[in-house]
């Protein structure tokens, strides 16, 4: 009984938070411009109440009941798990002031919009007060969350438990060591045709072949569907209730039809989340007060960059999946054959905007990023100098000179919300892709699946070893399940050495 009603108070933790995100979902797909102030006090209420309920003197009294009455199981069970990832989470909390929850709730949400028109407009200057605000807040947070040797290593905590400014370092180091030769290999060398690419594709149809490639990989529309947005994400309301955007650009058909495949992997994640976790703490994450399954933002970006890049990006994935997207668009690619399309879609040219990267440079866009945040936080960076200090960065990892902000320092939706901590998550989650589809293509039924465009046997090795567990396990206790191992760049540097070996004749 104890345990019960414990239960069904975190379902209401869940409910709250599940409430936020559609209002947030609203906020950046269909609300109107003048509504962002009245959204902003909304989403902080939710925020602040989610908070409250999860601290609150009746919910740690059921936490003791809860964990009295399931003291005599296994201590990896399911309740246990539960209650011990509960008793963190309200530890955290305590930690971090009410009112310190609200104003950045608040700042976060002005400050998307604030960032939307500076974009537009290429104004840095209108969004630097809201980001020196966001900045400060975060320091805040840090310094009531704890640390020993880094600010930042506090704020990473909320996104990638256990991860630091020194553990990153290594792991940058490995990668900049296998990825710079290879970078400067094939800046020697032509690169393929990819004009056509550039053709008008309409609006309409490359929704609708997005889409269509979203479900292929086993996205469930029964319980989804697709928006547009500026910078696209997926959001979920419980597994019954995921949902994903993306962005169309017309003369840039990649955008919408790759935007769409890296949602759809994060909805797997939550879609194919055991229906036994949902409104519970194993499908909520208590610390960053999101209702999201994924045990860690980097394994959700796992999911999200093996769909694009091993699956979408893949020769075999075009070789079967082609005459589709020609189908589709018969005047744009009708002179165009499979490998020609695979090619160009895995081109490798050094660019300004992180989500138009290739798969090869991606990751030094995360590598600036973690830079500048990590030097934003400790106070060694100033906002004011922030656009000089981004450039000199691209310039120093790309060789490129940024022509304005709105392509250099205003391009990402993060600040802007008050997330500082997670870009990270995106070159562990490339990582841990490599790790993980190296595993499983070794499974036959994968590896038939693949080489016949059905993409469930591959769906069906991630939601066992990875999507089912919603946030039972930590990151590498996942890993290891899964491949014998924890974090290992190993197999994402062959996987991008043997494809851009080939692609570029190496």
């Amino acid at each position: 009984m104890g345990y019960a009603a414990f239960a069904e108070r975190m379902g209401q933790v869940n409910d709250i938070l599940n409430a936020k995100s559609i209002l947030g979902w609203d906020a950046r797909t269909m609300m109107p411009p003048g509504g962002a102030e009245t959204r902003a006090k909304q989403l902080a209420t939710l925020s602040v109440l989610a908070r409250d309920h999860l601290v609150a003197d009746e919910t740690r009294s059921l936490l003791d009941k809860a964990e009295a009455e399931v003291s005599g199981l296994p201590a990896d069970s399911v309740e246990r798990t539960i209650c011990a990832q509960t008793r963190e989470a309200i530890d955290y909390h305590l930690r971090i002031p009410a009112d310190l929850v609200r104003r950045r709730a608040e700042t976060g949400s002005i400050g998307q919009d604030i960032w939307a028109r500076a974009r537009a407009d290429d104004d840095f200057m209108s969004f630097a007060p809201v980001l020196e605000e966001t900045v400060s807040l975060n320091r805040e947070m840090a310094e009531h969350i704890g640390y020993s040797a880094h600010p930042y290593d506090a704020l990473m905590h909320r996104f990638e438990p256990g991860e630091t400014v020194a553990s990153l370092k290594t792991l940058f180091a490995t990668l900049r060591e296998g990825m710079l030769p290879l970078l400067r290999a094939i800046a020697e060398k032509e690169g393929p045709r990819f004009d056509f690419l550039q053709r008008p594709f309409p609006k309409d149809q490359q929704l609708a072949f997005g889409l269509k490639m979203a479900e292929r990989v086993g996205y469930d529309l029964n319980r989804g569907r697709l928006d547009t947005t500026v910078h696209p994400f997926e959001v979920s309301f419980t597994r019954n209730d995921v949902r994903i955007t993306t962005r169309v650009v017309e003369d840039w058909m990649p955008a919408c039809l790759f935007g769409s495949l890296h949602e759809a992997g994060h909805a797997l994640y939550e879609q194919y989340c055991d229906p036994a976790f949902t409104r519970t703490p194993l499908a909520t994450d208590l610390v960053g007060l999101y209702a999201v399954g994924g045990v860690s933002f980097g394994a959700h970006e796992s999911q999200s960059r093996l769909f694009e890049n091993h699956v979408g990006r893949s020769r075999e994935f075009w070789e079967l999946n082609f005459a589709e997207a020609q189908a589709t668009f018969p005047d744009q690619l009708s002179d165009i054959d499979a490998e020609t399309f695979w090619r160009a879609v895995n081109r490798v040219a050094p660019g300004f905007i992180r989500v138009e990267a290739d798969e090869l440079t991606y990751d030094f866009h995360i590598m600036l990023r973690v830079d500048i945040e990590a030097a934003l936080i400790d106070g060694s960076l100033k906002v004011a100098d922030l656009p000089e200090a981004w450039n000199a960065k691209i310039k120093e990892y790309l060789g490129l000179d940024v022509p304005n902000n709105r392509l250099g320092v205003l391009q990402d939706v993060h600040w802007s919300s008050g997330q500082i901590g997670t870009f990270c998550n995106y070159t562990i989650g490339n990582v841990m892709a490599g790790q993980l589809f190296e595993v499983a293509t070794k499974d036959a039924a994968v590896a038939e699946g693949m080489a016949s465009a059905n993409y469930v046997p591959l769906r069906e090795w991630m939601t066992e070893h990875v999507h089912r567990h919603g946030r039972r396990y930590s990151r590498n206790q996942l890993l290891e399940k899964a491949t014998g191992r924890a974090l290992d760049p190993a197999p994402y540097i062959a996987h991008l050495t043997a494809k851009y070996s080939e692609i570029y004749g190496i």
